[in-house]
Order: C-alpha cells, then structure tokens, then sequence
C-alpha cells in the first residue's frame, strides 16, 4: 500500500494544473449513505486519485461504473475493476484503457504504462466477447500498442472480436498472419486476413492454400494483395466450378500470360465485357479473346431484356404488397416458400427485405453476388428455417449444388456472430458502391 501511495502522490503532482476538491470534503461525500452523492463524487475530474480509488471498491455498481469511465481515475483503481461482477462496469474500463493506451506518451512513468498495458491485456481475456471486442475495435489500427494484446485478440474463438485487428492492425506479422492461417482459430479469420491493405505474397499464398472459397474470392478482389502469377494460374485452373472467383478474377489488376483467353472461355456473359475492355491487354491478346467471346456468345447479347423503368415498377409494386403483408401478420416462412417455387424471385427479395428493414435493391444485391454465406446470413436474419436458406441458394441465386451451404443438424451451418459481421460487411459495402455511384452520376450531370 506504501507503494500504492507513492504512486497516487505521482499521479497527483502530475496534474499540477488542477484545482483539487477539498480533501476533507471529498472524503466525507465519498463515505455519504446516498449512492448518487458518492456517484456524482466518481465522476469528476477535480478529485484527488485517492478518493477515487476508495471509490472503486464501492458497494453500489453506479459508483464503480463511474470509475471506470473516468480517465482521471488511477490505474490501480482500475485493476479492482478488472474482474468487478458487473459485465457493464468491465465493458466501460475496457473502452477507456483501449483509449487511453495510444496516448501514453515515452514519459509516463514505466509503472504507470505497464500497468496499464496489464489492465489491458487481463481484459483481453474477460468471457465477455463484448468486452474483448470493444479493446479490439478501438485498437485495431494502432501501431503503438503491446504485441501481446494485439496477438491475443487476433487468435480469439469469436470472429467478431479477432475480425478488426485480423483486418487492420498494423502490429501483426507476416509471420503472426502465416501462423493464424495454419491455426484458422475461427470462421472468417482468413477472410479477414484477405482483406488486409497489402496482403504479402507468402500470405496470400497460405489463403490460397487454405482451400477458403469465401476467403480467396475475398483475396482475389484485393486489389492490393500481391498474388504470384503461378497463384493465379493455378486458381483460374480451379475456377471454371466456383462461379465466386469469376468477377474478382476478370477484374484483377494484373493477369498472368493467356490467363485472359483462358478466363473468357468459363466466366459468366455478363463478366465477358468487362474482360474485353481491359486496357492491359496486347492487341493479339484482345483479338483472341474477342474470337472466344463471340463463338460463345452466338449473338445472346442480343436477346432483348425487361426494360429498367418495366423493372423498377415491377419491384414498386411487389415491394408495396410485401409491407401491406407485414403489416397485416400475413407474410412469413410460408410465403416466401410459395415465392421461391413460383420462380418470383423479384417478390423473394422484397419480402426479405421487408423483414430485415433492409433496401430492396440490398437485398437483390446479395443474391446477385451468388454469395452462399451471405445469402445463408440475410436468410438467417429473417428468421427463416436453414431448409429455406438452402432453397433461396440454390433456386433464387442459381448457386450450384456444391457451393450450397447446408444445415448441420438442423441449424445453420455458421455461427450467428459470423453470419451477422458478414451481412453487416455486405450492407456496408453495398452502401458505399452505392453512394460513389450516386456521385459518379452526379460529375457527369455537371
């Protein structure tokens, strides 16, 4: 306790600035019956450190959960926070180390940071996924924090706590990413390795090796990663089955030799225009490609198509019909099933997006991406059967039989936290695509 003392003495003559309550005063409200007086008391910022660390043993949760949420507090109150009963308390105290860590300047006391940094790497380990994901998204694109916290957060069981830091964190290795791939401690770890600014070519090649189709497309549309050409070769080798790497692989940045021709000859018509246009290829290449897009072809492009404004209303109109039997009790698992046999897949997807509070157009873009998971999350979202969630793949998004996720004894194939960040990560790319083409639209107009 001396040395307890000698460190609230450093703390104090550290805010020099500060114009202290009373002593006496503070310490008689911090023994006041009433709780909101003691609660008022932890919450300011002109306390000596003292009373805010007899504060931090109070009785009432309140109290607590305002130390823990006051920066001011010292750090030894904070460690008799670490394990208080009360998730929300341990929740507050993990948001604030995890904020004040970045800040501790090369001058602060050694005992001061390191006992911080041991605040926060006890709090790494709470059973509280919450708690342990609030320290990894505060963190996850910090360079000077412990390698430790970072490393541990990477390797977590629960996806939305490893995900920020597996995506972002700047501390991770080539050699920690290598080791998570090998260990994949849980699903999604490797597809957000994929989807790092600059994945390495030993580390795209350890995705690759994963056999990881979700993680791959994911790589393969990383317009950063930096993947040999023989990676790339050996993947459009695979590709012909697995309709998710087409797009990413028509649209990478570079090609490998032939790999052009090679793609034109499987990827879906839709992708063969945007081969073609490619500015990297040789004119001998181009006109090859053209010969193989047109024998393919046979004049398909031709065939005429629903006009968009036909398009539009139809969606209006189906969209409008799928509120009022929402609104009536009257649309459910039953009723999508009917759709789904009937081939409507217009009315599918706005009766989907009708119960998840999605856009319409969202909802049509995630079976567009012919993406089993997160069709099988957007399923899952609406309170549907995993039956249902098989049937929306493999009949709305035409998904092939072998990339169609089933059911493992009755229930969803994925974890509800993996399938909630995946559809989160779809809306929110869907979103941003939207809005640059909103923009796009509008610098042409002008």
């Amino acid at each position: 306790m001396i040395e307890d003392n000698k460190l609230l003495q450093r703390l104090i003559s550290s805010r020099k600035d500060v114009q202290y309550m009373d002593y006496e005063e503070s310490k008689k409200l911090a023994k006041d019956k009433d709780p909101e007086v003691r609660r008022k008391l932890a919450a300011r910022d002109d306390i000596v450190p003292e009373i805010l660390y007899f504060l931090a043993e109070d009785s009432d949760p309140k109290v607590r959960s305002e130390i823990a949420n006051n920066p001011f507090a010292p750090r030894y109150a904070d460690m008799l926070l670490v394990n208080d009963d009360d998730d929300e308390i341990r929740y507050n105290l993990a948001l604030k180390i995890a904020n004040l860590t970045p800040n501790l300047s090369t001058d602060e006391h050694d005992r001061i940071r390191n006992i911080t940094y041991e605040i926060l790497e006890c709090l790494t380990h709470d059973q509280i996924p919450r708690v342990r994901r609030v320290i990894s998204d505060t963190l996850k694109d910090v360079a000077n924090v412990p390698s430790e916290v970072i490393r541990k957060l990477a390797r977590d069981i629960e996806i939305a706590v490893s995900a920020p830091v597996l995506e972002f964190s700047p501390v991770l290795t080539d050699e920690d990413l290598l080791e998570i791939i090998e260990m994949n401690p849980s699903d999604g770890a490797i597809f957000a390795i994929s989807r790092r600014v600059e994945v390495g070519e030993f580390v795209a090649d350890a995705i690759v090796d994963s056999d990881d189709i979700e993680a791959i497309t994911s790589l393969l549309a990383n317009k950063s990663a930096q993947i040999r050409e023989e990676t790339l070769d050996q993947l459009i080798d695979k590709a012909p089955s697995i309709s998710e790497w087409h797009s990413p692989l028509a649209e990478r940045p570079k090609l490998p030799k032939g790999a052009a021709v090679r793609l034109a000859k499987f990827i879906a018509d839709n992708l063969l225009a945007v081969l073609q246009e490619r500015k990297d290829l040789t004119p001998e290449v181009a006109e090859e490609v053209s010969i193989v897009v047109n024998k393919r072809l046979d004049g398909s492009l031709k065939k005429p198509k629903m006009k968009k404004e036909e398009l539009m209303a139809r969606i209006s109109e189906q969209y409008s019909k799928a509120k009022q039997m929402f609104a009536d009790g009257i649309l459910g698992e039953n009723e999508i099933d009917e759709a789904i046999k009937a081939n409507d897949d217009i009315f599918v997807a706005v009766a989907i997006a009708v119960i998840t509070d999605i856009y319409p157009g969202t909802a049509r873009k995630v079976f567009d991406s012919k993406d089993s998971t997160v069709i099988s999350a957007l399923a899952w979202k609406a309170g549907l059967s995993p039956e249902i969630a098989v049937e929306l793949q493999a009949k709305t998004a035409g998904i092939s039989k072998d990339k169609v996720l089933h059911p493992k004894e009755g229930q969803y194939p994925l974890s509800e936290s993996h399938m909630d960040w995946q559809l989160i990560l779809f809306i929110e790319e869907s979103e941003k695509a939207d809005a640059q083409e909103t923009s796009d639209s509008e610098d042409e107009e002008n």
